[in-house]
């Protein structure tokens, strides 16, 4: 079995300005140096007539690290947005900051400052999913039970991926890893025995959004 690993919890946006300089940070989950790539020749695209659109990523797989200061002074952008993720444990991210100059300059201290602020920023909206083996399940129950139901799965931490109304309700369902047994005694418990999980396997995948603390 892998081991449990961090991404970001969603893609995200921030923005802040410094000394009439304004920095825009974007912030995705990548599975792939194409895909980080591409994410990359967007904001070059959107952002044509900024001065700098500075970024990095981080992808697990291969343990690739790449950065770029886009023409900002060495080692005063790319890399401390880096750090940023490294410190908190984040891979498969791909960030840009990008810069529009605003007549003031930062300095190297200031440049640094404010680009691991832009990354810092972006990742705190972003969030993050912690990737692990969790077991799914069907389970089809009463209307009068639903809500019961929904709410034993919340305090199992399990998540309901999709749910079908027909005669009964059909769930769905993703639990923790050995979540399927302890949701089933508080089923059981709950129905008198009527209700029974259907395990449909396993699966390795990032689970909902965590704040960073």
């Amino acid at each position: 079995m892998s081991e449990d690993y961090f991404i970001p919890g969603a893609a995200a946006q921030s923005e802040f300005t410094e000394k009439k300089s304004r920095f825009i940070s974007h912030l995705w989950p990548v599975a792939s140096e194409e895909e980080a790539r591409a994410r990359i020749e967007e904001m070059r695209k959107t952002y044509y007539d900024a001065r700098h659109n500075c970024w990095c990523y981080l992808l697990r797989e291969g343990s690739v690290l790449r950065y770029s200061d886009d023409g900002e002074p060495q080692g005063t952008a790319g890399q401390p947005m880096l750090n940023v993720f490294q410190r908190r444990a984040i891979s498969n991210v791909c960030c840009v900051v990008t810069r529009y100059f605003g007549g003031v300059l930062l300095g190297a201290g200031g440049l640094t400052r404010a680009y691991t602020r832009g990354a810092s920023d972006v990742l705190a909206v972003a969030g993050r999913s912690r990737v692990c083996l969790w077991e799914r399940a069907a389970l089809c129950l009463p209307y009068g039970l639903f809500e019961q139901v929904r709410l034993l799965c919340d305090a199992s931490g399990g998540i309901i991926e999709h749910t079908d109304y027909g005669a009964d309700v059909t769930l769905d369902l993703l639990l923790p890893q050995g979540g399927r047994t302890a949701l089933q005694d508080k089923l059981t418990e709950l129905s008198a025995g009527t209700l029974t999980l259907e395990a449909v396997g396993d699966e390795y995948r990032g689970g909902p959004r965590e704040e960073l603390t």
